[in-house]
């Protein structure tokens, strides 16, 4: 079936018709940019001024090299991915991009988008999270079976999310690159906010690497050892002995094992071991 021309021809001729579609679920032509919405399934947040600028200049001497993926709606065409090509090309002044239409329910724009940015490694860690994490609420399916369907490892997708858990501070600096992925991947498995927190600020203050990070953070994961715990029980110990000494008036030891233990009292007169039995009642 020959071509048709869509020059000359109105609007009509230049959004394609279902009758057109010639058994294709997706179809390429220019379209109008004032047609074009923005995906509110979009996963990527930030976008660089400087990046966006630049990509203003190549449109305005190249014009649009890669067609944008939209969907239809009832007013025109939503964007599945290419965001940052369509906001350049607003700003370069273009009248009409080319587009790839595909029918695609909110889930599948959501997935596609997330895809595209995943390979262009366009968005940052907390991005990626809220849109793997949308993804689960919005199919009901397993972290297992979206990593499969996107290309990943399970584990990529389970440590991603874990970084929502993180305070909105650290998440903040994550976006903006004060903290890298590994900082993040270390300050998940944190167990206590406060630790978080202290770690964070150290780990900005002095510019630690991800090893050095990892090294406190082992110290402060890593439960007291058995030979500190004596320590301690030892001190507190000779701390209650040092009191009843001055409850009593004499020397007093106490020691501890287990659960089980003894208190030994000294007297070192008759006249003393009958004033201690008074005292003690």
């Amino acid at each position: 079936m020959p071509k048709r021309n869509a020059l000359g021809k109105g609007l009509s001729a230049l959004i394609p018709s279902a009758a057109a579609e010639d058994n294709s679920n997706e179809q390429f032509f220019h379209c109008p940019i004032e047609l074009i919405e923005p995906n509110p399934y979009q996963p990527r947040q930030e976008f660089s001024a400087p990046e966006l600028e630049e990509m203003v200049l190549s449109v305005r001497e190249k014009g649009i090299i890669t067609p944008l993926l939209v969907t239809r709606t009832e007013s025109g065409y939503q964007l599945i991915a290419g965001e940052r090509r369509w906001r350049a090309a607003q700003k370069a002044g273009l009248d009409r991009v080319p587009v790839v239409v595909r029918e695609a329910t909110p889930t599948e724009s959501l997935e596609l988008a997330l895809i595209e940015n995943i390979h262009r490694k366009d968005l940052n860690p907390i991005e990626e999270a809220l849109a793997y994490n949308r993804l689960l609420e919005d199919t009901g399916l397993t972290q297992e079976l979206i990593a499969k369907r996107l290309g990943k490892d399970r584990s990529t997708i389970t440590n991603i999310l874990r970084l929502l858990k993180l305070p909105s501070l650290v998440q903040k600096d994550i976006i903006d690159g004060r903290l890298s992925m590994g900082h993040a991947r270390v300050l998940a498995g944190i167990k206590t906010p406060n630790d978080v927190k202290k770690l964070r600020d150290v780990t900005i203050s002095k510019e630690l690497s991800v090893r050095k990070l990892e090294a406190l953070a082992k110290k402060i994961n890593s439960p007291p050892s058995a030979k500190k715990r004596k320590k301690d029980d030892d001190d507190y110990m000779e701390s209650l002995a040092h009191n009843l000494k001055r409850t009593l008036g004499t020397k007093v030891d106490i020691t501890k094992k287990g659960k089980e233990g003894r208190i030994i009292i000294y007297f070192f007169s008759d006249d003393e071991l009958e004033r201690l039995l008074e005292r003690l009642g």
